[in-house]
């Protein structure tokens, strides 16, 4: 193939490619094989669809981070040419090594922080899905971005649009950025109605996007879209201040940046993950796309509603990390990665979350500028403390 001759193949490595967003970066390298290649795959417990991955793909590596499957794992399971391996370092040497251009970080929570750190720290191009990166860790991940020369592309819908319009003038000029949200399975539920009515299996009944249930939950709290507050803050270098949110059911502004002038900016398109994922692959170039297109012959129409604070509290938490930094993100995420696995296991209320989160926050001991190691004891003593919590 010609085109191959003058764009060699850009290796990637997906981490979590079994999740929602793994396998929507391994639709668009299949769709892309001539210029995309993928060098190595990993899983936390899905092995056996990692399995199935490497037979349809041959990656280089395969890596199954939680080592307690080594056991029951068959190697003749995964294909020949690829080299299978266990444990949270094997993920951290597949982000690090030297074929590798490009890792997409799509394993879900605190625990993506290490392969995107080791991805960084070797001056790749990172994909990041995984917001908890710069939640937890968001100035000092992005010093080591600037030292190293890491090019960090967001992955989220939203981020991705951010990235997208900034393409439109210059940072200086950026007046705010207006980050939008679908509202959830709740939008339009008062404060009384989701004390009272909220169900584990109406939380996990997204209206828009499929997604695995910690995003879900996320969302329907409305937690999801402050910790994209935090991350925008340390991603973009903006002021808490700088930093909007609207309702918008549609989903098809997927963000906007408005300009001192007054002009705004937006990206739009039909939800689908594989946009965003593609330009972060291919960035500054764009490609013919696997994803679905607007259809401008049908009649449609766009809402944007003021989200309720009042009813979806998780939202002012946002805001408030944002603004006091240090390591108040860190202890936010790692509470609300248990309480959410809490409430879908039945011990915590859906409207605890936030309430349980504020606590735990107003409780911690907070470094203005703490070290990656404070940071991940932050982590632990905010999941402990979540595993205690009782009203």
């Amino acid at each position: 193939m010609a085109i191959a001759d003058h764009h060699p193949r850009n290796r990637i490595a997906v981490l979590g490619s079994t999740g929602s967003i793994g396998t929507s970066c391994l639709d668009v390298i299949a769709a892309h094989s001539d210029r995309l290649e993928l060098a190595g795959i990993t899983a936390h417990d899905r092995w056996m669809s990692l399995a199935e991955q490497s037979h349809r793909f041959r990656p280089r590596w395969a890596v199954v981070s939680n080592a307690d499957h080594r056991p029951s794992v068959q190697t003749p399971q995964f294909s020949q040419g690829t080299e299978l391996q266990f444990g949270a370092e094997a993920v951290e040497r597949l982000a690090a090594h030297a074929d590798v251009d490009t890792v997409v970080c799509g394993i879900v929570g605190a625990a993506g922080l290490r392969g995107a750190w080791a991805a960084i720290e070797t001056g790749k191009r990172v994909a990041i899905a995984n917001k908890e990166t710069l939640v937890v860790a968001g100035p000092l991940v992005m010093q080591l971005a600037s030292k190293t020369g890491a090019e960090m592309i967001p992955v989220d819908s939203e981020h991705s649009a951010i990235y997208q319009c900034l393409q439109a003038g210059r940072r200086a000029d950026v007046k705010r950025i207006i980050l939008t949200a679908s509202g959830g399975p709740f939008r339009g539920w008062s404060k009384e109605r989701l004390e009272s009515e909220v169900t584990v299996e109406r939380a996990l009944a997204h209206p828009t996007w499929q997604m695995g249930p910690k995003i879900t939950v996320d969302s329907a709290t409305m937690m999801n879209k402050a910790l994209e507050i935090i991350e925008a803050r340390w991603l973009f270098g903006l002021e808490a201040d700088q930093i909007s949110v609207v309702v918008h059911p549609q989903s098809i502004v997927h963000s906007m940046v408005e300009f001192v002038d007054g002009s705004v900016v937006a990206q739009l398109s039909p939800p689908d993950m594989k946009l965003p994922i593609q330009y972060a692959l291919t960035y500054p170039d764009r490609w013919s796309g696997v994803s679905p297109r607007m259809d401008w012959t049908q009649s449609s129409h766009l809402d944007f509603l003021v989200p309720d604070l009042d009813a979806f509290p998780a939202l002012q938490l946002g805001f408030e990390v944002a603004r006091r930094g240090g390591a108040s993100g860190a202890v936010l995420n790692a509470a609300n990665e248990v309480a959410v696995d809490r409430f879908l296991h039945g011990s915590l209320k859906f409207t605890d979350i936030p309430r349980a989160c504020r606590e735990i926050l107003n409780a911690h001991n907070d470094d203005p500028s703490p070290t990656l190691s404070e940071l991940l004891r932050q982590d632990a003593w905010a999941r402990e403390e979540m595993r205690r919590w009782t009203r």
